[in-house]
């Protein structure tokens, strides 16, 4: 090897060595930056000119991101679901100290009813029996405005997660294009790359998305239904929030590109992400549990309904318990949308309004054919114990409202809160082991692309050692060339 060969291989192992101990001191910055992956210096060698930097390359695994992706978007799912059923949840049935759920209320009210059957002439237990219905109906009327409160809470939140989904599509079309610009000069792009993941991150949160690259490190961004999300440019994401719900109102749907992703008319919705957590906890969880409100509703004025006593075929009226379409009796076979929400005890029973009690016994709310004690007894307790029997009747209830669809009026309002705690336990099961899965491919993914200290301190020692080396190897050759020279001379 002559001396300038050896020079030059000396010298360009001096600029390698500058390269990669930048690379190094990037990462050990990088360190303290979240998303950072570790860049590693391509060095190659090439005959008779030492070596050189080929390019900075990034620590990544393709497979790994996608499983962090999925299961960031399939845990933001899961907790959004869980919050919203746990906040209805609270309010409706979790104190039992409280009896706060309506199938509380309604055994409170049985008992009331037997005790006053007991001594119908009790005005006092008349009274009580009043109070207890008057629970009853505050506790369907507080769940349904809990439900929409829920439903509307639900409902902004999807309108803030969509405008931070425009903000991200933003952000990315901003560094994609960077990122291609960059691959086609040939410039280090590696940053913006860990910018790009991190966002592809952030937007999984919210909306569960794919993706793919092509040519130039460009990407092309899906729903995980498949509608398209970024392709060149951003996809406009738009949702109308809705001000206040009521059990009859639907909220609207998010729409990408023009595509309806959520809601029962989606002919591609999206499956994980907060956005789908939210959704289906608007649209679905609590519709049903409402309709379970407005069975229980239901069940309730049917069993104290009035009937007429002529025999003259008269309809049967709404009695203790009527609503905002009363007197005439809710509809059967179909769910009374919002009946849960207007419930209430009639205002002739109220012995603090005015109204007698004893109207419980004797009948007639809706009049003389609707009076059961014709003659007036203070010891007839015939029409008290048939509404006690009435509670304790198997009736049928709607299958749509996944209750239970045959059973008492307290069994079905127990089938109502079973099926609230079991949503509930699954929802946070689920939440619980997407969580765990997504810490385990968040570590998985660190082990592959993260910095070790220690590795970085070693390599750098090498480093050291080989810029030592060249340095030495310069300076061999410095002196040997100075020899030659004054021999020359």
């Amino acid at each position: 090897m002559s001396l300038t060969i050896a020079l030059n291989s000396a010298r360009s192992s001096l600029m390698a060595s500058g390269i990669q101990s930048s690379v190094i001191s990037r990462n050990v910055a990088g360190t303290q930056q979240e998303g950072y992956s570790r860049k590693n210096a391509l060095i190659v060698s090439q005959p008779g000119s030492g070596v050189y930097v080929n390019g900075i390359q990034r620590a990544a695994s393709a497979g790994l991101f996608n499983n962090v992706v999925k299961a960031v978007a399939n845990t933001a799912q899961q907790d959004a679901l869980y919050n919203g059923l746990q906040k209805v949840a609270a309010v409706t049935i979790d104190d039992p100290e409280l009896d706060q759920s309506a199938a509380a209320q309604l055994a409170k009210l049985k008992s009331a009813m037997q005790q006053y059957a007991s001594a119908p002439d009790n005005v006092t237990l008349a009274q009580a029996a009043v109070t207890a219905a008057q629970d009853v109906a505050k506790s369907l009327n507080d769940a349904t405005t809990t439900v929409q409160k829920t439903r509307s809470e639900a409902d902004a939140e999807m309108a803030t997660s969509v405008r931070t989904i425009n903000e991200l599509l933003v952000q990315f079309e901003e560094v994609n294009t960077a990122i291609v610009k960059g691959s086609i000069s040939g410039a280090d792009v590696t940053d913006h790359l860990d910018t790009r993941d991190a966002i592809i991150s952030r937007l999984s949160q919210e909306m569960g998305v794919k993706f793919t690259t092509r040519a130039n490190n460009d990407m092309v961004i899906y729903t995980d239904s498949g509608v398209t999300l970024f392709e060149r440019t951003a996809r406009t994401v738009t949702f109308e929030p809705t001000n206040a719900f009521t059990p009859n109102l639907t909220g609207n749907a998010v729409v990408v590109d023009g595509v309806p992703v959520t809601g029962g008319n989606s002919p591609m919705p999206i499956g994980s992400g907060k956005l789908a957590g939210l959704a289906t906890l608007r649209d679905d969880k609590l519709v049903t549990y409402q309709n379970q409100l407005d069975e229980i509703a239901r069940g309730v004025i049917e069993v104290f309904a009035e009937t007429d006593q002529t025999g003259g075929g008269g309809p049967n009226r709404t009695g203790l318990f009527t609503y905002a379409g009363g007197p005439g009796m809710p509809a059967t076979g179909v769910i009374n949308t919002g009946l849960a929400g207007s419930i209430r005890v009639t205002d002739l029973v109220d012995q603090a309004i005015g109204g007698n009690p004893t109207l419980i016994r004797d009948g007639g709310i809706n009049g003389p054919d609707y009076v059961y004690n014709a003659g007036g007894e203070a010891g007839f307790f015939a029409r008290i114990q048939g509404l006690v029997d009435g509670m304790g009747a198997t009736r049928p209830f709607d299958p749509d409202a996944l209750g239970k669809p045959s059973g008492t009026l307290i069994d079905f309002a127990g089938s109502s809160v079973s099926w609230l705690e079991a949503q509930r336990k699954t929802v946070g099961a689920e939440a619980s082991y997407n969580q765990t899965l997504l810490e385990r491919s968040a570590d998985a993914l660190s082990n592959v692309n993260g910095v070790n200290m220690d590795d970085e301190m070693a390599f750098m020692l090498q480093v050291e050692r080989t810029f030592a080396a060249s340095s030495k190897l310069i300076a061999t050759i410095d002196q040997m060339l100075q020899s030659l020279l004054q021999a020359v001379r």
